[in-house]
């Protein structure tokens, strides 16, 4: 049987979701950073944060064995060029972390904190699962503010309304 490397399967599904995500980052202006649909919504430069951090998440995941919520830095970028880099940044460290990981360290479990008291436990391997998982929402989540505010949508996973290059 073939010995699979969860890090590397990961890695790759990671970067199969990087190109859209990158578009997307690289269409927010900064004039539209503290736009939101609703009061009760995240604003639009907090959002298009969430997806730049979350390939840093991934990175602190497989290195560290916990995260807490109430300590961990988010950056906060003044213009688009700067929240691309930083996302480009990010995902150089997951790569290189996801490359790295063993099995045996991808299967150890993790703690997400907050204020130091643990508000849950498991293996690495499902919490970096679940945050790509979450990094492809919130990119969903920011399509949506996109459209809202005529800003066109690319392609993700084939053409958009917008974006007729397949």
């Amino acid at each position: 049987m073939e010995d699979i490397r969860f890090g590397l399967e990961y890695r790759e599904e990671l970067n199969s979701e990087a190109r859209a995500s990158r578009k997307c980052l690289e269409s927010i202006p900064e004039s539209l950073f503290d736009w939101k649909p609703h009061e009760k919504s995240m604003t639009m430069g907090y959002l298009a944060l969430l997806v730049a951090e979350i390939p840093k998440w991934i990175a602190h995941m497989a290195k560290k064995p916990d995260l807490d919520l109430a300590t961990f830095e988010h950056f906060r970028p003044k213009t688009t060029a700067e929240l691309v880099s930083h996302f480009e940044e990010n995902m150089r460290e997951a790569e290189n972390a996801l490359q790295d990981i063993s099995n045996e360290e991808i299967m150890a479990p993790f703690s997400l904190k907050s204020q130091g008291q643990v508000l849950y436990t498991s293996p690495k391997k499902e919490n970096i699962f679940s945050s790509i998982n979450h990094l492809v929402h919130h990119r969903g989540q920011l399509t949506v503010y996109m459209r809202l505010n005529n800003i066109p949508v690319p392609s993700i996973y084939g053409p958009s309304a917008d974006d007729r290059s397949f």
